[in-house]
């Protein structure tokens, strides 16, 4: 194994100081390696046909056309300006919780995967914005192509103290509102939230010709409820507490929360967004590096 990947591992991540440190090991130790430009390309719009010349590029072959007209026309494209991406990183109360077998909270390892991405789309020459965001927007950094961009991004993310609840439908119709130009929103959130709300807002985002990417961030405790002694929960963005017996509650727990879990991926689908679950147990490069490889082949 290389001697950079030892370091990728979240356990090993959770002691490293800094993000930008952090992002560096998750990118250069694997992912830019394989993908070199996941969303390069983004803005590029369908402009007209134009019959095939020798020599020209087989890909861009439009075969419906062939197959009604029995000749060869090429497809040509609009490339407009370099890619836009939007960070929404989910700073609310509810981010904090860090369960028994993780080594990050769901916040650490969401900033972690945003200060990783950030890195990677800066590499390629792109730019790249942040929204720090609970049920008000916290911070908000536009996008930018500059290098030194990181460091203002990053600080965000570092300075933030999470100290409010969830409103993401709300949020997610401000924004449409603000972000003028096309571009991708890659939500990382825990989306403790109403599902309707959540999915009228990101309707308002796709209705705006964002390309939207939903990265749930879960607790593996949040997936699997493994308590099986009496356990006071508390309710990290409410006062309510309670002392139960986990092992009566499993069963109902599992039901609901899978439950929401298809509702959310049923609304992902029907509005063509990518969902990706992102378990603060399992090592960030494997993550982002399975979904940038099946992004690249689409």
């Amino acid at each position: 194994m290389d001697d950079s990947r030892k370091y990728l591992d979240p356990k090993v991540l959770s002691r490293l100081s800094g993000l930008a440190l952090r992002a560096r090991l998750v990118v250069e130790g694997y992912v830019s390696g394989v993908h070199r430009s996941p969303f390069h390309g983004f803005s590029v719009e369908f402009a007209e046909h134009r019959e095939y010349a020798p020599g020209d590029d087989l890909r861009y072959l439009d075969w419906k056309v062939f197959g009604r007209t029995d000749k060869f026309y090429l497809k040509q494209f609009e490339e407009e300006t370099n890619l836009a991406c939007h960070l929404l990183v989910d700073t609310s109360e509810s981010m904090t919780y860090r369960g028994p077998a993780a080594a990050m909270s769901k916040l650490d390892y969401a900033c972690c995967a945003a200060a990783s991405l950030a890195y990677l789309i800066l590499h390629q020459q792109d730019s790249v914005g942040l929204a720090a965001v609970d049920r008000d927007i916290r911070a908000l950094v536009r996008p930018s192509t500059n290098p030194s961009h990181m460091e203002q991004i990053i600080a965000v993310m570092e300075n933030t103290v999470p100290e409010k609840k969830t409103a993401l439908g709300p949020i997610f119709h401000e924004l449409a509102g603000r972000f003028d130009k096309r571009g991708i929103v890659i939500v990382l959130s825990d989306l403790f939230d109403d599902i309707e709300g959540m999915v009228k807002g990101l309707k308002h985002l796709r209705h705006r010709r964002h390309e939207v990417v939903l990265m749930h961030v879960l607790d593996p405790a949040e997936l699997e409820f493994p308590f099986d002694q009496t356990t006071l929960f508390r309710g990290l963005e409410q006062a309510q507490q309670a002392i139960v017996e986990p092992r009566a509650l499993r069963r109902a727990y599992l039901e609901e929360f899978n439950g929401y879990l298809r509702r959310l991926k049923y609304a992902c689908r029907a509005l063509r967004m990518d969902y990706v679950q992102l378990r603060t147990d399992q090592s960030l490069e494997v993550v982002l590096s399975s979904y940038l490889a099946s992004r690249g082949r689409r």
